[in-house]
């Protein structure tokens, strides 16, 4: 009997939690140290002329801009479109649809020689077309998911009482789904803010790499291209510091949806 009542309900777990963090220590915890060690050999003034130089603070703008206009994209056309590719491969194709002498995009517009990656804001809106097309798939089952939540017997009611479609919308599914959409726009947030491959590969199209950066490739070309590791992580914390923040939200968010 004592044998018994001490059988654990998942055996092996002690060895598989051990084995899970001495797996994330070695590709998140030793990483992450080895950044704040090598910042740590900036001195203060060192370390803000880093963080906020003008180039940084561009950067810190357009990474904003970008994760956060996508994330309102794929939330608001999350069911409408459902497809996704790897970062390198869809780059690419769309790189190829936007390209200046032979692609689709300025053949259906009549503007042939438009040259879409050397503007920075046309840049970005290739970017943020990419970014979009890979986190739709995402969002579209989640809401979907959310979507066949709602009872059928609150919307018939309401059609019994008169209520039009914009109105059943309005007041039953948008409060249904606001849960859920604020939970989106916080992971939307946070996987934008770490794009990295859709931005380089662009640049590496045509891109003005000076205009165009957003955090993560700045860092690494301050880092590994100017061989200035120090500045490289100084940014790579503040990073790490918004991606916290964000990552609080989100949790903050996850526990009141849990309450409900």
């Amino acid at each position: 009997m004592a044998a018994a009542s001490t059988r654990k309900v998942l055996p092996g777990f002690g060895l598989s939690l051990g084995f899970t963090l001495a797996y994330l220590s070695l590709i998140v915890l030793i990483p992450l140290a080895a950044v704040f060690l090598k910042t740590a050999t900036l001195t203060f003034d060192a370390f803000w002329q880093a963080v906020a130089s003008p180039r940084v603070v561009a950067s810190y703008r357009l990474t904003f801009g970008a994760s956060l206009l996508a994330a309102v994209i794929n939330t608001v056309f999350g069911l409408m479109l459902a497809w996704s590719m790897p970062a390198l491969t869809s780059t690419v194709i769309w790189q190829w649809i936007f390209d200046t002498q032979y692609g689709i995009a300025n053949w259906v517009l009549g503007r042939q020689g438009q040259s879409w990656l050397s503007n920075p804001l046309t840049f970005y809106f290739v970017a943020t077309i990419i970014v979009v097309w890979m986190g739709i798939p995402f969002v579209a089952f989640t809401l979907y998911a959310g979507l066949t939540q709602i009872p059928e017997e609150r919307m018939e009611a309401a059609a019994i009482d008169g209520a039009g479609a914009w109105q059943r919308f309005r007041d039953i599914v948008v409060p249904a789904l606001k849960p859920i959409l604020l939970i989106l726009t916080s992971l939307s947030v946070l996987w934008d803010f770490r794009v990295f491959t859709q931005v380089y590969v662009l640049q590496r199209a045509g891109g003005i790499t000076r205009d165009t950066n957003v955090l993560g490739v700045y860092a690494y070309r301050i880092s590994i291209g100017a061989n200035q590791f120090d500045k490289g992580a100084a940014v790579a914390i503040v990073m790490v510091g918004i991606t916290l923040l964000v990552t609080v939200f989100y949790l903050r968010s996850m526990t009141r949806q849990e309450e409900l």
